[in-house]
């Protein structure tokens, strides 16, 4: 299956942000983009790839090793 391209607005709103967010990913190339001509697209592969780099998973419940006093 051909990878879709998404256009700054279309990657702003799946992100949830503005359009500065993602151009200045592309500026500070921390995104895999493309360029067709003067327009700039971002494979939805590398959007995923993006999000998946930058998750932070929860760390599990641990016990503590410092006791309140009684």
């Amino acid at each position: 299956m051909a990878d879709r391209y998404l256009t700054v607005s279309q990657v702003a709103e799946l992100l949830g942000t503005t359009e500065r967010f993602p151009r200045r990913l592309i500026a500070e190339r921390r995104i895999v983009f493309v360029k067709v001509g003067r327009h700039v697209r971002i494979p939805e592969s590398a959007l995923n790839a993006f999000i998946d780099a930058h998750t932070v998973q929860p760390i599990g419940h641990r016990r503590s090793s410092l006791r309140r006093a009684a």
